[in-house]
């Protein structure tokens, strides 16, 4: 496995969608390659965050305005 083909199955990797073989194959040149374990621990990082950022609730006054502002326009 070259770094250009962990890049490439990177998302399956983390998601648990590769074949067996295909895991062994990467963490192998993990092994070997400082570069990939510092871009695979970034790329953990930069998902995580963008998972909390994603579930970051709407206040409840904002729900409000959001509400009235379509039932103005929609409705």
């Amino acid at each position: 496995m070259t770094c250009r083909d962990l890049i490439d199955v990177l998302d399956d990797y983390l998601d648990g969608r590769l074949e067996r073989d295909e895991v062994a194959a990467l963490e192998r040149h993990l092994a070997e390659c400082e570069a990939c374990r510092a871009y695979l621990a970034t790329y953990r990082k930069t998902r995580s965050l963008g998972a909390r950022a994603g579930r970051v609730e709407m206040p409840d006054e904002m729900k409000t305005r959001l509400r009235r502002f379509l039932r103005e326009r929609v409705g």
